[in-house]
């Protein structure tokens, strides 16, 4: 009997840890691409939660039972003080030049003679205030005065592009080959500390820029103390589980547990829902020792989520509305779409955090260093400041066995989202002035019970149809891609009334609405929603239709995020975008079951196809989507995307009765597919470019023929080449190809639905998914990753990971 009970504890055990579900992030708060909070690490009390950009945003969750109180979310923020400001605190100007200068260069004693002077911060964008720095060397010297040494720990704050060496007082302080992307702090040594004195210091930096932008800001900070931080203990994480609208963890602070649970209810068939900013973290709790136990739950957000730098000032208040205690921040300076990039937050709207006013709240506004003491101390309240934190707290009272339940509302109202062509467009949500925040906070309120039900619902369902379409390790990464891929995207209306949803090139570019990153992310929307997938298309058709772009082909993409006033890409992609954009709209028509939508575009992609006729099958020297790997002339895989592209047209000519256009187009399809096989074939695998022997690369744009029933290439190249495939393997993944080792998830899963058995495509899958549980890159996944370590290449958080549905999607379309 004992022996049986061990057996059935162990299955128990194993049972419990097969639910902790692992990933590089953890999605906790997930709406567009400013709106987009994230934990990086496995137990969600280690670490202050991010921005996808890795830039702190805390909100921060704890739990006081019985007067002791534990940490259940996150961390406060590492809170500095610039004793030497950067840029994004105080204008500074320094001597600088870029030619190379003495050996003794850094030294306190050395002459600047013949140097500039120059406001920081230093960069090669001609868009951003500062000096202009367009050599490939620049070295700068900052001369600074201390009125004393602070004891606290020092760090250099610093942000560098490319390679930079930082000397303090003459001596190195800080060395990195490769560049920042944003402000970091790095601790100063004791040895280096004890060199600054009181009156005068220098800071002297050297800064290589290899290629690309160039950029440098450098300052020194200080970090408070804060014991009262230090006297809350972490509460016990027990589990994390991930459905694909809900980050859930369990925990226990002592002599009661606690669910915590964020949902963000992106469901797709409800634009009104998926576009309402406001999210879900839940607090329910219980005794777990029988008995009653005294129990208060605090909620704190930090005003960073409404700046795109902590630097920046910050107004707060406290107000009520429609049933809610509700606090609100945002800067100062309410720039609305002045900015446009990459590796930026947003700095104009206003963050909210409501609880329902029956919960008899107390909120308050503190500095970020003051936090805690709202919960377990006196706070000082403000209400302007930079890192300010809103803080809410609630007693539940007496909890023994029976659960009770507090929900905190976050949202984020930013008034205009996108500008489009010179137009400034507001949020989905907002349909008119009628239309509130407020309003939207106290709807999601009201709705809760019923919204959370059909979120439950969804998430079940979909986890069945992923599983039923490739088994349990692909439903895990279609949850894993579900949020972050719409989270990358901003819904909003154009001027004459069409559906836009906004992609954002999360850390490749920052360019908004790229073509080449909807074609990879069109599966999931495909799958929920062809309404947002035309939202995906409707910029670039209008963009030709317009006359304001008048190439052949289709346009690369409309701007910068969040600026989609036209392309800013340098090179086109000729092939590739026209392909993707033919591809794409078929794909619509096989989802809706009729070419409307073509029908209405007729002209323009007429245009795109006669392109592709004469210039797409033996593609010239040009980039197509995987642009990191280079130019490549005679690109097998895009003289793929363009026969595809030309069976898709057909296949729209011939559901529009157009049946002469449809048997030309087809017809040079079928002959080129003939010349392709002659011209790729190596044996045993197809090249990566035509002719060019002992080369490989992965096809994955072959899987719309199938996908799509076109019919075009014979099934005996699809099983050549995934035979070749599982030959290639590594640890993490199939490469892209044979010039590198690394690899794209998205085109992995492409690949694997090309198989036409589960063996086989599972033996593709389960490197992938094995890459997101044990990469050490701790950022929403990147779609861009190395096969043999299963580090991050680059790229993270992208739109891409919608591909991880294309599975499904055959299936679905396949019936």
């Amino acid at each position: 009997m004992n022996k049986f009970l061990g057996i059935a504890a162990l299955l128990l055990a194993q049972q419990l840890h097969a639910q902790q579900q692992l990933a590089p992030a953890y999605p906790l708060v997930t709406h567009d691409p400013y709106f987009s909070i994230w934990s990086a690490t496995d137990d969600l009390t280690a670490s202050a939660t991010r921005h996808w950009t890795g830039a702190e945003q805390p909100i921060v969750g704890m739990l006081k039972v019985d007067g002791i109180t534990y940490r259940v979310l996150g961390r406060q923020g590492e809170h500095f003080d610039g004793i030497v400001p950067a840029a994004d605190e105080k204008k500074y100007t320094v001597s600088y030049t870029e030619t190379a200068p003495a050996a003794d260069w850094m030294s306190p004693a050395f002459v600047e003679k013949g140097w500039q002077t120059g406001e920081a911060p230093f960069t090669n964008d001609k868009h951003m205030s500062g000096t202009q720095w367009n050599t490939r060397d620049i070295w700068v010297r900052r001369s600074f005065n201390l009125n004393s040494v602070p004891s606290e720990p020092l760090f250099l704050k610093v942000n560098h592009d490319d390679n930079a060496e930082v000397y303090i007082n003459g001596t190195k302080a800080y060395s990195y080959d490769g560049w920042l992307n944003h402000i970091q702090y790095f601790p100063i040594s004791d040895d280096v500390k004890k060199l600054l004195k009181k009156g005068k210091n220098v800071l002297a930096i050297h800064v290589t820029n290899n290629q690309g932008g160039a950029y440098l800001d450098a300052g020194i900070s200080v970090k408070p103390k804060n014991a009262m931080a230090d006297a809350i203990q972490p509460a016990v994480q027990k589990n994390v589980q991930l459905t694909a609208t809900q980050t859930t963890y369990t925990f226990t602070c002592g002599k009661v547990d606690l669910t915590l649970n964020f949902l963000s209810p992106l469901l797709l068939n409800d634009l009104d829902l998926m576009s309402r900013p406001v999210s879900y973290i839940s607090y329910k709790v219980q005794s777990n020792d029988g008995a009653q136990h005294d129990v208060q739950v605090y909620f704190g957000a930090s005003s960073t989520l409404a700046t795109n730098t902590a630097a920046q000032e910050v107004t707060a208040q406290q107000l009520n509305s429609n049933g809610l205690s509700i606090l609100k921040a945002g800067t100062k300076e309410q720039a609305i779409l002045a900015k446009k990039g990459d590796d930026l937050r947003i700095d104009w709207g206003y963050v909210y955090v409501a609880v329902p006013k029956e919960a008899n709240a107390t909120q308050t506004i503190t500095t970020d260093g003051d936090a805690i003491a709202a919960f377990v101390g006196k706070p000082k309240t403000v209400n302007s400041g930079k890192q300010l934190m809103l803080n809410t707290v609630v007693k539940l009272g007496k909890v023994g066995a029976t659960s009770k339940e507090q929900v905190v509302l976050i949202g984020y109202d930013d008034i205009y989202s996108i500008q489009y062509f010179g137009t400034n467009l507001r949020p989905w949500w907002k349909k008119d002035d009628s239309f509130t925040i407020e309003k939207e906070l106290a709807a999601a309120n009201k709705d809760y019970g019923a919204i959370l039900a059909r979120c439950n619902t969804f998430d079940k369902q979909m986890y069945a149809d992923a599983t039923k379409a490739g088994g349990d390790t692909y439903a895990k990464l279609c949850v894993l891609g579900y949020r972050q891929s719409i989270a990358a995207h901003k819904l909003v209306k154009s001027p004459t009334g069409e559906i836009l949803f906004l992609s954002k090139e999360n850390f490749s570019n920052g360019c908004i609405n790229t073509v080449d990153v909807t074609y990879p992310s069109a599966p999931l929307f495909l799958i929920y929603n062809p309404d947002l997938m035309k939202g995906m298309t409707n910029g670039i058709f209008y963009f030709s239709e317009s006359g304001k772009y008048t190439e052949p082909y289709a346009a690369h993409d409309l701007g910068t995020y969040p600026l989609a006033n036209g392309q800013v890409y340098g090179e086109g992609m000729p092939v590739e975008e026209s392909g993707n954009m033919i591809i794409l709209t078929a794909a619509i028509a096989k989802a809706e079951g009729n070419a409307d939508y073509a029908k209405k575009h007729w002209k323009t992609l007429t245009t795109w196809a006669e392109y592709l006729l004469k210039e797409g099958f033996d593609p010239a020297n040009q980039l197509c989507t995987d642009d990191f790997a280079g130019h490549l002339a005679r690109n097998a895989n895009l003289s793929v995307k363009a026969i595809v592209g030309l069976g898709c047209y057909a296949s729209l000519a011939d559901q529009l009765g157009e049946k002469a256009t449809a048997e030309k187009f087809r017809t040079a399809a079928r002959n080129m597919v003939a010349n392709w096989i002659k011209l790729a074939d190596d044996g045993d695998h197809f090249t990566l470019a035509f002719e060019r022997k002992g080369t490989w690369s992965q096809k994955y744009n072959l899987v719309w023929d199938k996908v799509l029933g076109l019919d075009l290439f014979p099934k005996a190249v699809y099983d050549k080449e995934i035979k070749y495939y599982l030959t290639q393997q590594q640890k993490y993944g199939l490469p892209l190809d044979s010039r590198k080792t690394y690899t794209k998830s998205d085109w992995i899963v492409w690949t694997a639905t090309l198989t036409d058995n589960q063996s086989d495509f599972e033996a593709l899958i389960t490197p992938v998914y094995k890459y997101a549980l044990e990469t050490s890159s701790r950022v929403p996944i990147s779609d861009w990753h190395e096969t043999t370590d299963g580090k991050m290449v680059g790229f993270q958080a992208r739109s891409v990971v919608g591909g991880y549905f294309m599975e499904m999607l055959s299936k679905k379309l396949g019936k």
